[in-house]
């Protein structure tokens, strides 16, 4: 090949190897260096800055490819672009910013500092283990009693289980690292407890605070601790985000990948403006054809409202109880066809469960037991 841009001729290999020993590059290096070269050459990189920018990016998204790599590709290119072949802008080209990115942050760096080096929660003294119940019926012991205060108390089941996951962990955190139970532990544990999601864990502020209503709940209402003040609490790092909006052509292409009933699902989720709990757990009753209405029972914190419903989507919901309601029919024939029902309504109408006004809109394709009611299958909402 007598093209002068071709490090592997040998005109061009032999001229690229004297330059290599001119700057003083190891010489068991230099095959490496000429494999990088014409590797940088079939890519076309030295046809413009962008071709080599691109195969450089490439480079360094590579799991393959080491740091120490890919500074030696770079310096392989530049030795090749401006020495060998002289290329235009090969001169004014910001090489050592593409090795400069290639190199790796030292763990001390601010960027990664707060990850490699570890700060240690300042834990207080221990007592003797001996003394302490056991964890497994310790954490059931404070598991039941916080169900029980927060059903009292008419919570949303989303918050009890957020509260329970929350103050298992604490019940485990004072019986295995503080050697404390809870109820002498409290309230300084709940200090050292969020110090150590903060300096250990590193959790999200939102996150840290989500613990703080936990466990200030179970403290007022399990503990028995009415009144405490928290001091010198180390805040999580971080900010809040802002979220990430699709556009309207995004979430067509969503939806258009989708496949019924998930399809009709989103498009109502998306025209209405409900959450997807909210949608799943939709009665057939709950949907206004007259008035164009969505009526949302029981949505977050508890709360009632109604929405409107998108008129492109009534034809489509039309059919889709149709079809529900044959299904629920032959249900009905084997003896099934039953729906879960909140217990104070089973017990005023004992047959509202079979009725097609209380099927859900997007009912699961297998029937399930009842959690409740033994011998008893029924249709649950979509999963």
């Amino acid at each position: 090949m007598s093209s002068p841009h071709e490090p592997h001729t040998s005109p061009a290999r032999q001229q690229f190897i004297e330059r290599l020993t001119a700057i003083h590059i190891k010489p068991a290096t230099h095959n490496y260096y000429i494999r990088w070269a014409e590797s940088w050459t079939k890519a076309r990189g030295h046809h413009s800055t962008q071709r080599t920018q691109e195969w450089f990016d490439a480079l360094d998204r590579s799991t393959s490819v080491a740091d120490w790599q890919l500074r030696q590709a770079i310096d392989s290119a530049r030795i090749l672009a401006c020495d060998i072949m002289k290329i235009d802008w090969a001169a004014s080209f910001n090489w050592q910013a593409l090795s400069d990115q290639a190199k790796s942050l030292e763990p001390e760096h601010r960027t990664r500092a707060r990850e490699t080096i570890t700060v240690r929660a300042d834990l207080p003294p221990q007592c003797d283990p001996a003394s302490l119940p056991d964890t497994h019926e310790e954490v059931a012991r404070i598991t039941d009693a916080l169900r029980r205060a927060i059903r009292l108390k008419n919570m949303a089941m989303a918050t009890e289980e957020t509260y329970v996951h929350w103050c298992a962990r604490f019940t485990r955190f004072c019986l295995i690292k503080l050697k404390n139970p809870p109820q002498t532990a409290v309230p300084a544990a709940i200090t050292h407890y969020l110090d150590y999601l903060a300096l250990e864990r590193h959790v999200a502020p939102a996150t840290q605070k989500q613990a703080l209503n936990a466990l200030a709940f179970l403290t007022k209402n399990i503990l028995g601790h009415q009144e405490f003040t928290l001091d010198h609490i180390t805040p999580a790092r971080g900010q809040r985000r802002p979220p990430v909006v699709m556009t309207r052509g995004e979430v067509r292409s969503l939806i258009a990948h989708l496949e019924n009933p998930w399809k009709l699902a989103a498009q109502l989720m998306y025209g209405s403006g409900l959450r997807v709990m909210e949608t799943l757990r939709l009665r057939v009753k709950d949907i206004d054809f007259g008035q164009g209405t969505i009526t949302i029972h029981d949505g977050k914190g508890g709360r009632h409202r109604v929405v409107p419903l998108p008129k492109a989507l009534e034809n489509r919901l039309t059919e889709h109880l149709a079809a529900n309601r044959e299904k629920h029919l032959q249900d009905l024939v084997v003896g099934a066809g039953d729906v879960h029902m909140p217990e104070a309504l089973l017990r005023k109408w004992p047959n509202a469960s079979r009725e097609w006004p209380w099927q859900y809109l997007f009912p699961s394709a297998t029937l399930c037991p009842h959690p409740r009611v033994q011998h008893c299958v029924c249709k649950s909402a979509k999963h």
